[in-house]
């Protein structure tokens, strides 16, 4: 039984990278396929759960993104508020697809992997400069 419920939720999950694969191959990015996948091990998704849940996700971040584009022409504080309104918002809708404790665990882990990649692109920027100036200084 244990093995079943595996394999569906291992067919889910290729399912749905698939399907994003396919969304980013247009937007030439694979961040959103990684995401998703942190996403559905970190929630430990049935695919039930993974059904109503994915939908949702997809709109609430259409909607994140539209405000980020937004984010030049308004203050810091204004940008920030819409962010905060628009995860209200969808807290309410999650909560048809997740309980309310997993939909707490979902806006945790969505920032968890934004500091992470974060962290990274930082991490690669600093060895990039310190490269380019060893480059440098051995010329």
């Amino acid at each position: 039984m244990k093995r079943k419920l595996f394999n569906l939720s291992t067919f889910v999950l290729f399912f749905i990278t698939g399907f994003t694969q396919d969304r980013n191959a247009k937007d030439g990015g694979r961040l959103e396929t990684y995401k998703i996948a942190y996403l559905t091990k970190k929630l430990n998704l049935s695919s039930e759960e993974a059904q109503k849940f994915w939908p949702i996700y997809y709109k609430y971040m259409g909607e994140i993104k539209d405000v980020k584009m937004e984010h030049r022409r308004l203050d810091e504080i204004a940008f920030e508020e819409k962010i905060v309104n628009i995860r209200k918002k969808y807290k309410n809708e999650f909560t048809q697809a997740l309980p309310g404790d997993r939909v707490n665990q979902f806006f945790k882990a969505d920032k968890e992997f934004t500091n992470s990649v974060r962290s990274l692109l930082q991490d690669r920027e600093l060895k990039q400069l310190r490269q380019k100036n060893n480059r440098s200084f051995n010329q």
